[in-house]
């Protein structure tokens, strides 16, 4: 057999499908993800979606990546689709009744009126004697009686919005006892009766997946776990022996509901508690998640820590065209090399601590802040941006996109300080977050707040100062204390080794690594 030319294409190991509920664009972890496994051999298909539009398609590297149109009609709840005699009894039925009714009763009204003007200005145009005298008879009760119905109509289209608000909400106490009644009857299952929008996700994807054929499927976070595991099962019953890693990138229990109602986080525990035992291996973010992971689903083997660290940086070519200059953070600001600069970078929230470093603003004299954000026309950042008007600082506070994951480092490394004053919730305690990372590798003085895990490693390493979170006073002393002498801070990046682990590289070689096992378990036949 000939030798394999040195510039010929590697033989792919195997195809990986990898599955993502967002647009990919913003998600850096799963693009780093799907690039080097390209890069590694693998043939990788990424799909992500789109909510509103067409789906289109581009080249990650050497992935392909396809955003799949979602329909989500069955986001649709319970109470919004039916009547709720319990919640509002007066309600229209959900659809077109209540719109109708009310202009109906306008319609009645203004006819009311209108065959009054007629008898008084011109009564030979409305008819005979006799028929005018019905006539007025007829609007003697007519005229209140319309009015009257007017008025109910009304009451029962307050109802109607009422109703529907309460049945999108699900706060009260018929949505806990609905919740409680299927999570008895249901178990595992309930989450096909309390979000049932999960099986949109699966018609989106479903097919796409069964068509590419893969070897291995790697499905993140709680959504794309069923849809990878189904997918999985439908394979394997046909003969195929496809491996499903689920790459879980936060504990749900203890997230932040994206949908505060009582039934999105019993819904959702309850899909990923059905669907967890047919992962051939879990990938999460950090050690104790791992430990959290393994508990509550009773795992075999101790999930994979593939941390969330960015790309190694590197010296960027200008000899060469694909070396894309990153944008100059001050330029963005409007500011020059000398002016302090406290940067944030991430997706925003009030969890995020966004608006402690709002407040804190006004305290720290000559010191901007730029937030690094996905989209900075959303609508909180630009109350935020209001508020920092409001106390007079607003010509100190920035709001400036993402930049391209490879480009992040080089972009951050223009600011003094790297912040992240995250509050006390669950997942915020047990991992390094994406941005502690990539604030490390460009070098910044960190102020962190004192959630355990993320306080406990700067406190080791002496890369930054701890705040208490929701402590605007305590927020202001960590970032003049770091300010004061940011050269003591950056020299703990100086010691042998620090970095080496925090980088992207070093992660994916443990994911090329998980993936070959499994193939090779599964019988494929590895390059």
């Amino acid at each position: 057999m000939e030798a394999q030319r040195a510039d010929a294409p590697r033989p792919a190991k195997g195809r990986v499908v990898m599955l993502v509920d967002n647009n990919v664009q913003n998600d850096s972890r799963v693009q780093k993800a799907a690039e080097s496994a390209a890069a590694a051999g693998w043939d990788v298909v990424l799909l992500g979606l789109v909510r509103s539009g067409n789906g289109r398609s581009w080249k990650l590297g050497d992935a392909e990546v396809r955003l799949l149109p979602l329909k989500t009609p069955l986001a649709k709840r319970h109470a919004e689709r039916h009547r709720s005699p319990l919640r509002r009894p007066f309600a229209y039925p959900p659809g077109p009744m209540s719109a109708y009714r009310q202009q109906w009763v306008k319609a009645w009204r203004a006819d009311v009126a209108t065959r009054r003007a007629a008898l008084k200005v011109a009564p030979q145009a409305v008819g005979g004697p006799l028929f005018r005298r019905v006539e007025k008879f007829r609007l003697l009760w007519a005229g209140p009686m319309s009015k009257f119905l007017q008025k109910w109509v009304r009451f029962r289209a307050r109802q109607t919005r009422q109703a529907q608000q309460a049945g999108r909400a699900l706060r009260g106490p018929l949505d806990r006892a609905f919740t409680a009644l299927w999570r008895s009857a249901k178990g595992r299952r309930a989450w096909r009766r309390l979000e049932p929008v999960l099986w949109d996700y699966e018609l989106t994807y479903g097919k796409e997946i069964d068509a590419l054929k893969p070897d291995l499927i790697h499905a993140n976070d709680f959504r794309m776990l069923g849809v990878g595991a189904r997918a999985a099962l439908r394979a394997r019953a046909a003969g195929r022996p496809v491996k499903l890693v689920w790459d879980a990138h936060e504990y749900l229990p203890g997230v932040r509901p994206w949908e505060d109602n009582a039934h999105w986080i019993p819904g959702n525990t309850a899909h990923e508690s059905e669907f967890a035992p047919f992962a051939d291996a879990v990938v999460t973010v950090s050690d104790g998640l791992g430990d959290l992971l393994k508990e509550r689903h009773g795992l075999k083997e101790q999930p994979t820590v593939v941390l969330n660290a960015p790309d190694r940086p590197v010296e960027r070519d200008p000899a060469l065209e694909d070396t894309e200059p990153e944008p100059d953070l001050r330029a963005l600001c409007g500011i020059g090399p000398d002016v302090p600069l406290v940067v944030y970078s991430g997706s925003p929230g009030p969890q995020r601590g966004l608006g402690e470093m709002v407040e804190a603003l006004p305290k720290l004299d000559g010191v901007h802040m730029a937030f690094v954000v996905p989209a900075p026309a959303a609508a909180y950042i630009q109350g935020l941006l209001r508020r920092a008007q409001e106390l007079g600082v607003g010509d100190r506070l920035h709001a400036v996109p993402y930049v391209k994951h490879w480009q992040v480092v080089r972009f951050l490394a223009a600011a003094d300080v790297g912040c992240i004053p995250i509050h006390h919730w669950p997942n915020h305690e047990i991992a390094l977050i994406t941005k502690f990372f990539e604030y490390s590798h460009a070098r910044l003085p960190l102020v962190v707040s004192d959630v355990k895990t993320m306080s406990e490693v700067t406190r080791s390493t002496g890369q930054g100062e701890i705040c208490r979170a929701e402590d605007v006073d305590d927020l202001v002393r960590a970032i003049k204390t770091v300010l004061a002498d940011p050269e003591k801070y950056r020299a703990a990046y100086d010691k042998p080794g620090l970095l080496d682990t925090w980088t992207w590289e070093a992660q994916a070689e443990v994911l090329d690594g998980l993936y070959t096992r499994l193939v090779a378990r599964s019988g494929k036949a590895s390059s």
